[in-house]
């Protein structure tokens, strides 16, 4: 504090009224009462010893080292905004990465997911398509034994008619006659 008190008054002295002033400040004549530059260097001599009376230049000091306190803690303040907002954005870097590692395992899941889907949709198609193919044989199976039924149902069916005919024209009125009562006779002892 003493220093800047010591620089301030160099710089006073070499700013006084006197430095600028148009007599020789060495001579006698200066020093009178009647020269103006005398008489302001003494009323400058006057307020510096005010000043410094009143502690101005320790005031000024003061408000200057506070200035200096107060643009110091805004720095500081500032540094600190500047660390945390690294910080969040650090945090904010690295859930984005979080995020995005997540959204490409959703992604690989879901891929996964519809191969398998799509297997299961397959083997579902070719169990169903064999179980088509299946009731399908069966379907003609079953249509080939009606139909082989058809066949020889009406095999028969012309069979007996042709027997039928042949038979009718073959036998007699009397062996018919003799062929029902022999056909009666087996039926009426097997009744009883």
């Amino acid at each position: 504090m003493s220093l800047r008190l010591t620089a301030t008054l160099l710089a006073l002295a070499a700013a006084t009224p006197a430095a600028a002033a148009t007599k020789n400040i060495f001579s006698s004549e200066f020093y009178k009462l009647s020269n103006t530059d005398f008489i302001v260097l003494i009323a400058f001599i006057v307020f510096i010893g005010v000043l410094i009376y009143f502690k101005v230049p320790a005031m000024i000091g003061g408000m200057l080292d506070k200035r200096a306190a107060g643009i110091q803690s805004e720095l500081d303040e500032a540094r600190a905004l500047r660390e945390e907002a690294q910080t969040l954005l650090a945090s904010y870097e690295r859930k984005q990465r979080e995020v995005q590692e997540q959204a490409d395992r959703i992604v690989a899941q879901a891929k996964e997911s519809a191969k398998e889907s799509a297997e299961q949709a397959k083997a579902d198609l070719e169990k169903s398509i064999e179980r088509r193919l299946k009731a399908a044989e069966d379907q003609i199976a079953s249509a080939e034994a009606a139909a082989v039924k058809q066949v020889r149902d009406e095999a028969a069916r012309v069979a007996v008619n042709a027997a039928g005919d042949v038979i009718q024209k073959q036998l007699s009125d009397a062996k018919a006659a003799i062929l029902v009562d022999d056909a009666i006779a087996t039926v009426k002892a097997k009744l009883h």
